[in-house]
């Protein structure tokens, strides 16, 4: 049975008290992780899953790789997690990457990134490059050409995704054939001075915050000079050439919706191959939500159709 989450005034009420009863993420951002992990529960799935890991510098990087029952192609999504750069795990995102392999009929590998405040910039974005690296030009853990992965992510995770693109380009080590960026941040400015409206309409009401938003970036970005690196806020790029086929996808009551769909528009101005979709009455995070919702399986239907292009 499908069903459309619909944005009533009752739902709309309830959605503003909890938004304004957000915890301090800066100052609680361990319980922050709690809760996140809390709302997505792993669970086991019915296909295979491996885990394994990348070393990177000593680091031993954990990543999950996700099989479908029926594998439709040999393409492999790197999927990059959300959750500010501060919440977020393979574990937590165990349900959805298990729901792409399924939906999309490729192999899913997750990346677990070293989270900030601990780890601050560049670490994140510095472990999803090198996850990205093995696979283009060692083939590990699993066997896959260059022309077979997609970079994947949600939020934080999608900013990653774009980041490791402008890297690839930018050192030249590998180039990046596709990329999905579901809801992204692209941009450094979340206040009341953002030049982007959704900031405000939507920037109080709808979960995620503006405020969390900024919290969570001053967690991640503890230099100021870094606010201005594209690796943190892609859209402030002035070299966007040779990125990507991308497809944005955004979500109309989300702070985030016009900066993500900003970031598309500059990326044709460059003479790049991008689709950029709003899914209507959807919240930041929607992709979480259940396989039955609307505005979840149009999102799929979207993707679909940008991988057998």
């Amino acid at each position: 049975m499908l069903f459309r989450i619909a944005i009533n005034p009752l739902l709309r009420a309830m959605l503003r008290l909890i938004s304004r009863a957000e915890i301090n993420v800066k100052k609680y951002y361990r319980v922050d992780r709690m809760i996140n992990n809390l709302l997505h529960v792993s669970f086991k799935p019915r296909f295979k899953m491996w885990d394994h890991k990348i070393m990177i510098d000593g680091y031993d990087l954990p990543v999950r790789l996700f099989a479908p029952k029926v594998s439709q192609t040999e393409e492999v999504i790197l999927f990059f997690h959300g959750g500010g750069w501060v919440s977020g795990t393979i574990d937590s995102y165990t349900k959805i990457c298990a729901h792409i392999a399924k939906r999309t009929g490729r192999r899913v590998l997750s990346v677990d990134y070293r989270r900030a405040p601990e780890y601050p910039f560049p670490y994140a974005v510095e472990d999803c490059y090198q996850a990205a690296r093995e696979l283009f030009l060692y083939d590990k853990p699993l066997e896959a050409s260059r022309e077979q992965v997609v970079l994947m992510g949600d939020s934080a995770g999608a900013s990653l995704a774009a980041a490791v693109s402008l890297m690839a380009a930018d050192r030249g080590e590998f180039r990046v054939e596709k990329q999905i960026l579901l809801y992204p941040s692209t941009y450094n400015d979340h206040s009341e001075a953002s030049p982007f409206r959704s900031i405000t309409t939507n920037g109080t009401d709808y979960l995620l915050t503006s405020k969390k938003i900024q919290d969570y970036q001053d967690l991640y970005v503890q230099n100021k000079e870094d606010r201005n690196s594209p690796y943190f806020a892609p859209l402030i790029s002035d070299h966007l050439e040779g990125q990507p086929k991308t497809l944005i996808i955004t979500a109309e009551l989300d702070p985030l919706r016009d900066e993500g769909e900003a970031y598309g528009e500059k990326l044709k101005k460059f003479g790049n191959d991008v689709a950029v979709y709003r899914i209507k009455e959807a919240l930041h995070g929607f992709f979480s939500f259940s396989l039955q919702a609307a505005q979840v399986k149009q999102c799929y239907q979207l993707i679909n159709i940008f991988l057998k292009e």
